[in-house]
């Protein structure tokens, strides 16, 4: 990515968070009060991820679990029995997402790139594959994109661990990878608008390398 791209890119990030804070604000609160009152709790969840260079960051969710005692899995189809009624219709709409917001704001995040992941996995890549710490991680990407029924597709594992670490985890790394070597802003705003119109994502997908 040269200098102007990524100008291009955090110029872009930065107005649209700002939009988006101003056209949806009353969404994220509304969300925020249906989860505090479901889950008895501050509706905002963080939790500590892999950022840009490898940098442990905090990134912020609407929360869609109860607190459950025991240490939680990262892998969400282990723990299904804690996500609320409410969390299913933020997770089905992405509403959950919408914290996020800030996290681009401040340049932890940005729209589009990798997604976050916990302490394990992208701290943990070897050779090349480490350019896509170079990337800020991302709301939405070509990844996010093909696997946004990844919850479904682990629940339906018989091994829902072992499928996400030899068959969604590597196909990730891949197309994050190809992001990284073929960026350009266009493709950012096309990866924007699958977002929302995901019959565009797989035809996007198979268009990009």
């Amino acid at each position: 990515m040269t200098r102007r791209q990524a100008f291009l890119k955090r110029s872009l990030d930065v107005l649209l968070a700002l939009l988006g804070f101003l056209l949806l604000g009353w969404l994220l609160l509304l969300c925020w009060l249906i989860a505090s009152i479901e889950t008895r709790s501050h509706g905002i969840f963080s939790q500590q991820r892999v950022g840009r260079y490898g940098k442990p960051f905090r990134v912020y969710k609407v929360k869609t679990m109860v607190d459950a005692e025991g240490e939680r899995s990262s892998i969400t189809a282990n723990c299904q029995h804690a996500i609320t009624r409410s969390g299913q219709f933020f997770r089905r709409f992405k509403l959950d997402e919408l914290p996020q917001l800030w996290n681009v704001l401040i340049g932890d995040m940005s729209f589009v790139g990798p997604r976050p992941d916990v302490p394990g996995y992208a701290d943990c890549l070897q050779g090349d594959d480490r350019l896509i710490l170079q990337l800020r991680p991302g709301i939405t990407g070509p990844a996010s994109l093909k696997y946004r029924n990844e919850e479904a597709l682990l629940a339906a594992a018989s091994d829902a661990k072992a499928y996400n670490d030899e068959v969604i985890w590597p196909e990730k790394v891949r197309m994050n990878l190809a992001y990284y070597h073929h960026y350009s802003v266009w493709r950012d705003l096309g990866y924007i608008v699958a977002t929302f119109v995901p019959r565009l994502a797989d035809r996007l997908n198979r268009r990009n390398p």
